[in-house]
């Protein structure tokens, strides 16, 4: 694996970050950082997914199940169910596609607890992604920051984000920029799961709702970007498939940590972008 210097263009984006690149065809890659530990935040959702996906193969689930979500489950978040106010019935297909699509906090926490969390990280191991684990669902995640800090969100002072067991990767959930870029190549290859249900999972990263990260970064009409993102005090975290017009398919995955604790950082958001273009462009030579 070549390795990338992209330690100036996150300085000048306020952040520390780490990221890794592969061809999926060639195997190719490039990283700065690629093997370290990093808080995932949603990004969880992904090898959520995955298991989802596997569970259903299995006959373990059924997509097509329907579920009531009442005020109990809803779990802090600013979409999906976690906005709404009354009960809700949804299929548990139509619950990933919220988890995904808009990070929905409440779906995931649904389906987590459906498929279980030993099972999600069975299938990591199974895959040998021995440095991604789930530890909190939603819910644990954010009780254990108001614990942590002592308040309620936003937490914004040095000293609470000091105590944030989220930002620890020893201690929340977490996974490395080179593992999560070989658990979208599992999908991409049609190798995490029976190849429809493969499709139907890059399906669905291809319809998140957010484009200043990673989307940012190729404005192109011809260029095909599937992502999911991660979002907690400090930390911005995109991982995603990059697809050109010639059939050259990229996964990329870049976490980032801002040295400011404010909320609205444009600039942390855009090297998300900047820093996997320049890391596809040397993968295309």
């Amino acid at each position: 694996m070549s390795t990338l210097d992209l330690g100036p263009v996150f300085r000048w984006a306020g952040v520390t970050g780490r990221l890794h690149a592969v061809d999926l065809d060639s195997g190719r890659q490039v990283g700065h950082g690629a093997d370290e530990p990093v808080p995932t935040a949603s990004v969880f959702k992904v090898p959520l997914l995955v298991e989802l996906a596997r569970q259903a193969d299995a006959g373990l689930v059924d997509l097509a199940e329907r579920v009531t979500v009442t005020a109990e489950d809803r779990v802090f978040g600013p979409t999906g169910v976690s906005a709404m106010t009354d009960d809700a019935t949804l299929s548990l297909r139509d619950l990933a596609y919220l988890m995904i699509s808009v990070s929905d906090n409440t779906a995931a926490d649904v389906l987590l607890a459906r498929v279980g969390m030993a099972a999600v990280n069975a299938m990591l191991a199974d895959f040998g992604l021995e440095g991604s684990r789930v530890t909190q669902n939603c819910r644990d995640l954010y009780t254990s920051m108001s614990e942590d800090a002592g308040g309620e969100w936003p937490f914004t002072e040095p000293e609470q984000l000091a105590r944030l067991r989220v930002l620890d990767p020893a201690r929340t959930n977490r996974s490395t920029p080179g593992e999560m870029t070989r658990l979208l190549g599992l999908i991409w290859r049609d190798e995490a799961a029976r190849p429809e249900s493969c499709a139907w999972m890059r399906g669905l990263l291809g319809l998140q709702v957010w484009p200043h990260r990673l989307a940012s970064g190729f404005p192109y009409d011809d260029v095909e970007v599937s992502g999911k993102t991660g979002t907690l005090p400090t930390l911005r975290n995109e991982v995603g498939v990059v697809e050109y017009p010639d059939g050259g398919r990229y996964a990329v995955a870049v976490f980032t940590r801002a040295f400011s604790t404010v909320m609205n950082q444009p600039r942390a958001d855009a090297v998300i972008g900047t820093s996997a273009r320049m890391a596809v462009e040397h993968l295309r030579g």
